[in-house]
C-alpha cells in the first residue's frame, strides 16, 4: 500500500473515489515532521483542479473556490499523524478479519476498515475533505480546504498557526469544520490545555550523609498532594457539559544513584473548559498578574494550587466556546442529528477550533472515525464512516 502519490478516479463511484483517496494518504508516512512528502503529493492533487485557487505555505496546503458567493466555509484537516507504534504500513481488514475491534465489527458488519496509524486521527476526513474538494465545483457557500502540518506537536509547529499569523485571508470564513475523529457527530468547542513544569529544588549531598542536603523529590510530595486535591469539575457552556482534568504526566529529578537530588520537576497539564481564558487558567494555577508566560525563565508562582513553586511553562492553548449559535452550525446540526441520530457535544480533548473561535469565526468538529481510538495501535476506522461525513457534507454544502 505504501505509495507517493494520491489516486482518485473521477470516472469511479463516489465510495471506489473515496476509498481510493483513503488508501493513497494511509500509505504515505507523515509523523509530524515528516510530513512533506504528502504535503507535495496533496498539492499536486489539488492543482490538478482548476477551480481551486492553491496557496502554499511550509507544509500546509489552502484551496479555495471563488464563487461570489454571499458566504464562506472552511474545512481543515492535518496531514500529521503521532509516532507509529507497529502500525505502519496500513492495511485493509475486510468482515471477518480478527483485527477488527468488536464494536467496530458489530456496528459495521459489512463495511471494509482501514486498520493503521492515522486512519482515524485524521486520514479518514482528509481523505473526504479531498473528495469534496474534487467534486464540489457548484456549492452554497465558497470553499476553503485547509490540509496543515504539525497538529500533533506543539503549537509553535503548527502549519494552521502559521497561516492565521501570516496569511489571514487565507482562511477568513464565516463557518469553519475540523475534521477532528467524531463519529460523524457534532462536537462543539474544545478545552484548553496548558504544560508546565512544577519545579522544587534541594541541596546536593551524599546519599551517605542525607542530612547535609535537601531532598527535592522528597519535597516534591506536596505537589502530589495539590494534584490529587484538586477537584475535576464539569462545566456548562452554550449548553454542553466540559469535563476539567489537572494531572502530572511525567515526573524527572536525581543526577546519581547515591546523590541527594537537588532538584525535582513534575509535569503537569491542565485542560480547562472554554469558560475560561488562558489568563484565567493561569490565575487558577498560579495566582493573579504571576508573570509566568511562554518563553520565560522560571518564575515563583505567587498565589494559585502551585503559590511557592518555581513554574516553567511549556505549551499553552486556547479554549474554544461551541460556537453553536451559529445558524451555519444550527443547520449542520440539525442535519447530522437527522442523519446520525446524533446530538451535539462537547469536544473534551484540545483541537484548532480554537484558532478559528480566536479570529472570531465559529467552528466545529465533524469527522470520520472513533475519537477514542486515536493515537491506539490497533486504530482503525469503518470505511462506512467516510461515506456518511461525505453525504451529510455533499447535502449540506450542494
Amino acid at each position: 500500500m505504501p505509495t507517493d502519490s494520491i489516486e482518485c478516479h473521477m470516472h469511479a463511484s463516489e465510495h471506489e473515489q473515496l476509498d481510493e483517496l483513503f488508501e493513497s494518504i494511509m500509505g504515505m508516512y507523515s509523523v509530524s515532521g515528516s510530513e512533506h512528502a504528502l504535503a507535495d503529493a496533496v498539492e499536486r492533487f489539488l492543482r490538478g483542479l482548476a477551480h481551486l485557487e492553491v496557496h502554499r505555505l511550509g507544509d500546509t496546503l489552502v484551496a479555495s473556490t471563488h464563487l461570489n458567493r454571499a458566504s464562506r466555509v472552511v474545512l481543515a484537516g492535518h496531514l500529521d499523524t503521532v509516532p507509529v507504534i507497529d502500525n505502519f504500513p496500513p492495511r485493509w481488514l475486510h468482515p471477518g478479519d480478527p483485527l477488527i475491534r468488536k464494536e467496530i465489527a458489530e456496528a459495521h458488519p459489512a463495511s471494509a476498515v482501514m486498520w493503521g496509524r492515522g486512519s482515524a486521527d485524521m486520514k479518514a476526513s482528509d481523505a473526504v475533505m479531498l473528495y469534496l474538494a474534487a467534486s464540489l465545483t457548484d456549492t452554497r457557500h465558497d470553499l476553503t480546504f485547509v490540509f496543515y502540518d504539525h497538529e500533533e506537536v506543539a503549537a509553535e509547529h503548527n502549519g494552521l498557526r502559521k497561516v492565521a499569523e501570516k496569511h489571514p485571508d487565507w482562511i477568513r470564513a464565516d463557518f469553519a469544520i475540523i475534521g477532528e475523529p467524531t463519529s460523524c457527530a457534532i462536537e462543539g468547542g474544545c478545552n484548553g490545555t496548558m504544560r508546565f513544569d512544577v519545579i522544587t529544588h534541594g541541596i546536593a549531598a551524599h546519599s551517605a550523609r542525607a542530612w547535609m542536603g535537601r531532598n527535592a523529590i522528597h519535597e516534591a510530595g506536596d505537589i502530589l498532594n495539590r494534584l490529587n486535591a484538586f477537584e475535576a469539575r464539569k462545566f456548562i457552556v452554550d449548553g454542553l457539559e466540559y469535563q476539567e482534568g489537572l494531572n502530572a504526566t511525567m515526573i524527572s529529578g536525581g543526577s546519581g544513584t547515591n546523590v541527594i537530588p537537588e532538584e525535582c520537576r513534575v509535569h503537569v497539564n491542565y485542560r480547562f473548559a472554554p469558560d475560561k481564558t488562558v489568563e484565567e487558567a493561569k490565575s487558577l494555577m498560579f495566582g493573579e498578574e504571576s508573570g509566568i508566560v511562554l518563553g520565560s525563565d522560571e518564575t515563583r508562582a505567587p498565589g494559585g494550587i502551585f503559590a511557592g513553586y518555581g513554574i516553567l511553562m511549556c505549551d499553552e492553548s486556547p479554549a474554544a466556546r461551541p460556537g453553536m449559535d451559529s445558524p451555519l452550525s444550527q443547520s449542520l446540526s440539525e442535519l447530522v442529528e437527522r442523519r446520525t441520530g446524533q446530538e451535539p457535544r462537547a469536544k473534551m480533548g484540545w483541537t484548532d477550533v480554537a484558532r478559528f473561535s480566536q479570529i472570531g469565526t465559529p467552528a466545529v468538529n465533524l469527522g470520520a472515525g472513533n475519537p477514542l481510538l486515536a493515537h491506539k495501535h490497533d486504530e482503525q476506522v469503518p470505511v462506512d464512516d467516510l461515506y456518511v461525513m461525505a453525504d451529510i457534507l455533499k447535502e449540506w454544502l450542494s
